[in-house]
């Protein structure tokens, strides 16, 4: 016991250092140019106080080089979508860590190697499961809010202001995660990216057809030129009755989904909370003669919740 115990204090200091490490990364007085500095790791000489920082983002961007092997587009965009202020790297990193720890945990309470593989596979997925809950909150708020931003936006082009224009007044009156999803907009265009290109990589993060709807309207607005206050009264009214409409969709299936989420998280809640209880109790399941017991179990509630999920889903 002594031997797991040592691992687990080793691996908990390292923890607590890489948490220090990702919140001063994540302190931003100048979201810009601290984004110049993890991808270009530019020298600071203008205040001494800043040195440790400096090394620190040149360690993080170090780190970020050698492992970028590991990982996809598709995850970056995901913790672009949610926001958070960590690199893939080191959000896989983070999920690697979690596991060695949850499975030093499990091992250390239940006192066998099956209790900690069931912690370190639920701190495994933990992190997965937290990030699509954020991406897919920041995007539902930012779908509520896209008709207030269609509709300022219309009344800024209609009192003569440009639409990069028009969009800093929405940086200016409309909370997140509106004012910063265009914020990253025009910070784009102002390093000189085109404004379809921006407007394009936006609505990847969000997810959005009422927004890709608004971004294909004002990319041919663009190329062919017309009245852009017209363009955008007539997004705005349709974008305005798909919400209402997806709206009532979503309330009269909101039962189904809720059973499929309580299906299938109640045995999985159920067997981690025995292991920790009754080791020896649950260890029968893993029995030769058995094992396509708790084999078809999980076969079976994954099945289940992905037919309900269907079932529940509506396209609009």
């Amino acid at each position: 016991m002594n031997n797991p115990l040592l691992l687990l204090l080793v691996v908990l200091l390292i923890l607590a250092g890489l948490i220090l490490l990702f919140r001063r990364m994540a302190i931003r007085n100048d979201p810009m140019n601290e984004r110049l500095r993890v991808y270009a790791a530019l020298p600071d000489h203008t205040r001494r106080d800043n040195r440790r920082r400096t090394w620190l983002t040149r360690l993080r961007v170090r780190m970020n080089a050698t492992f970028s092997g590991l990982t996809s587009e598709d995850l970056a965009l995901r913790l672009m979508s949610a926001n958070w202020p960590i690199t893939p790297v080191e959000y896989i990193g983070l999920r690697i860590l979690g596991t060695v720890i949850g499975f030093f945990l499990g091992w250390l309470i239940s006192g066998m190697w099956l209790g900690g593989i069931g912690l370190a596979i639920l701190a495994y997925v933990a992190p997965l499961v937290a990030l699509r809950y954020s991406t897919n909150r920041r995007q539902l708020k930012f779908q509520k809010q896209l008709v207030d931003v269609l509709v300022l936006m219309t009344g800024a082009v209609r009192a003569g202001f440009s639409f990069l224009q028009a969009m800093e007044v929405v940086v200016r009156e409309i909370k997140e995660p509106a004012s910063e999803e265009f914020s990253r907009v025009l910070r784009e265009v102002s390093i000189g990216r085109p404004v379809t290109a921006s407007l394009t990589d936006m609505a990847e993060r969000m997810e959005s057809r009422d927004l890709d709807l608004l971004v294909t309207a004002i990319s041919i607005q663009y190329q062919v030129g017309g009245n852009l206050t017209t363009m955008l009264n007539s997004v705005t009214e349709t974008i305005r009755e798909r919400i209402r409409l997806y709206g009532e969709v979503r309330v009269l299936t909101t039962q189904q989904r809720l059973t499929s989420y309580i299906l299938a998280l109640l045995p999985v809640f159920m067997a981690g909370l025995l292991f920790l209880i009754n080791p020896e109790y649950m260890q029968g399941l893993f029995d030769r003669s058995i094992i396509c017991v708790p084999v078809g179990a999980v076969v079976g509630i994954i099945m289940g919740f992905i037919i309900i999920q269907r079932l529940s889903k509506i396209d609009i």
